[in-house]
């Protein structure tokens, strides 16, 4: 018996072992649209593979919910529907290992407080991180773009205003426009030249209203408009929120 392979069997398998142990499980919940959750799906396991080399990927449970269902419930804006359904989703997740909990849509924080109050692991909350990079980049004054009831709700605007950064969303016509190309469009896999063109043009509209950066807080917006399109910064929050589940799987 060769006694120098089995010792280098036996250590390979506890440094194995220590790898595996070390790592957080990510729990995803994501469907919302199925596109966008590919994305998360692709860059969590970029970043882990980046940060760890090897064959290394994430240890990933996804709940994947039916986006029909969900985007009926948003257009009757009954948010506590939509709770329900993702606080079942979160608790699965739960019992079956995340350590952590990431709701792969921006719009699907207007829950966010729900579905933390109902779980025992930590919800990663999309615009925390997005306003966190913001202010490392020194700018003051964001545009965001998403769907309608992203745009007005809170969630985005309590914490901009908090951290000192101004908040510009688009007109009335144009906010109504956005919503519609996102569920009629982007949510489908349509990603149509022309509507590329309307978004950076609303883009650089706001330029004249002072804003140094854009907020795509729609995770299906960056499949459509990427950092070359445009001339101010760009949050992508699909990559931001991605980064920050890897950094809490590896603290």
């Amino acid at each position: 018996m060769n006694l120098g392979a089995v010792d280098s069997k036996i250590n390979f398998s506890l440094s194995f072992g220590k790898i595996n142990n070390s790592m957080r499980t990510i729990g995803m919940i994501g469907g919302t649209s199925w596109f966008s959750t590919i994305d998360y799906y692709r860059v969590i396991n970029q970043q882990m593979n980046d940060r760890l080399g090897g064959n290394a990927s994430a240890k990933i449970l996804l709940y994947s919910v039916n986006f029909e269902e969900i985007a009926v419930l948003s257009r009757q804006e009954d948010w506590e529907a939509v709770g329900e359904i993702l606080l079942i989703a979160a608790r699965n997740l739960e019992l079956a290992g995340a350590q952590c909990l990431l709701l792969c849509a921006n719009t699907m924080h207007l829950c966010a407080e729900k579905v933390q109050a109902g779980i025992g692991i930590p919800v990663i909350h999309i615009a925390d991180i997005v306003v966190k990079n913001i202010q490392e980049l020194g700018i003051d004054r964001v545009l965001l773009l998403g769907t309608k009831y992203t745009m007005l709700a809170d969630f985005y605007a309590e914490r901009l205003k908090s951290a000192g950064i101004e908040l510009i969303i688009p007109s009335a016509d144009k906010l109504e426009w956005i919503n519609s190309s996102i569920y009629q469009e982007l949510g489908k896999g349509l990603f149509l030249p022309q509507t590329k063109e309307a978004y950076i043009g609303i883009i650089n509209d706001s330029i004249s209203q002072g804003a140094q950066g854009v907020i795509l807080g729609c995770t299906e917006i960056p499949l459509l408009i990427k950092k070359e399109d445009i001339h101010l910064s760009l949050f992508d929050t699909t990559i931001l929120h991605s980064i920050a589940a890897v950094d809490f799987a590896l603290s």
